[in-house]
């Protein structure tokens, strides 16, 4: 289960020796293969851990300070976003105890209205890029589609890779492609969308991980949200133990988004125990691990609010996300 790449080397090293495909295709096909039954018999016992009662709203709050606040549909408008931003400002009106979330998530063309909106709130600006959801253009379009985001103020991009390249075994244009972007991030951090529902099984998404992590990707991420399966808890300890052996190897803190499907507090408590038991303690933060979700803050409130009252309240009080 557990994949640590043998060979001891510096962050910039791999990267030199592992950047055409053949080298690609060595290294990735080199990587320990994922005990699948082992891996899905640890996910069902990490999915039955329960938290104790006192340390349930630590955890409630953990996760609202771990989401990204998403709205990515044709309708968006300028007002549905400054209207997001202000729910990532103030999750729950009522109780201002609540920490806002980690980042609101726009289509490009809207970044600069959310960077507006959240201007001295601390809360991220992120933006979808690399022609999200399907990445089905040039390289030119998707780096102008990430141009147009950084300059209009996103601190963070989520990019899509080549899912095409990928499963045609074209490893070296995944990883130029993941390259060109992040320098066209300039210093906004780069978030890698695998898109896991789509690849072949736990090795493939292993494998693409550790390209994503090769290229320079700060954080990797499950899902566009739009591709079903997404965010399953033996998909992301696989993403995890990636991060994890990255740190053990070089040094580096990388993160992982999990994103798509997480919908209800109970998912995002057992990603938090995943988060903790895989990974580490250290992951256990909002610069090293992220919710993608539209509907978990609701539920997230619902529960924190039924820590304090006893009961559960109307499902109407409490607007989702």
């Amino acid at each position: 289960m557990t994949a640590t790449v043998p060979a001891p080397r510096s962050a910039p090293e791999l990267v030199d020796a592992t950047r055409d495909d053949a080298s690609l295709r060595r290294f990735l096909h080199g990587l320990p293969g994922v005990d699948q039954v082992g891996l899905e018999r640890r996910s069902a016992a990490l999915a039955t851990r329960s938290i104790k009662k006192e340390s349930k709203l630590q955890a409630l709050d953990m996760a609202i300070s771990m989401i990204d606040l998403t709205t990515l549909e044709g309708a968006d408008t300028p007002g549905k976003v400054r209207s997001l931003c202000a729910q990532a400002r103030r999750p729950d009106p009522e109780h201002p105890d609540v920490p806002p979330v980690a980042a609101v998530c726009v289509y490009p063309d809207l970044a600069g209205t959310a960077v507006e909106a959240l201007r001295g709130s601390g809360v991220h600006v992120a933006a979808v890029a690399t022609a999200f959801p399907a990445g089905r253009s040039s390289r030119e379009v998707k780096l102008a589609d990430t141009r147009l985001a950084v300059e209009a103020g996103a601190g963070e991009i989520d990019m899509v890779i080549d899912r095409g390249a990928w499963l045609t075994g074209r490893y070296g244009q995944v990883y130029d492609e993941i390259v060109a972007v992040k320098q066209a991030c300039g210093s906004a951090h780069l978030k890698v969308i695998l898109e896991t529902g789509e690849l072949a099984g736990y090795d493939d998404v292993r494998r693409a991980s550790w390209l994503a992590l090769l290229a320079g990707g700060d954080v990797i991420k499950t899902s566009t949200g739009k591709i079903s399966p997404a965010a399953t808890l033996p998909v992301v300890q696989v993403m995890l133990q990636a991060v994890r052996d990255w740190r053990r190897l070089t040094g580096e803190l990388r993160g992982v988004k999990a994103a798509g499907g997480i919908r209800t507090s109970k998912d995002a408590i057992r990603h938090l125990v995943a988060v903790h038991e895989v990974a580490g303690a250290e992951w256990l933060t909002p610069d090293l691990f992220r919710f993608g979700a539209s509907s978990l803050l609701g539920d997230l409130l619902r529960q924190r609010r039924s820590q304090a009252l006893g009961h559960y309240e109307n499902a109407d009080r409490i607007g989702s996300a």
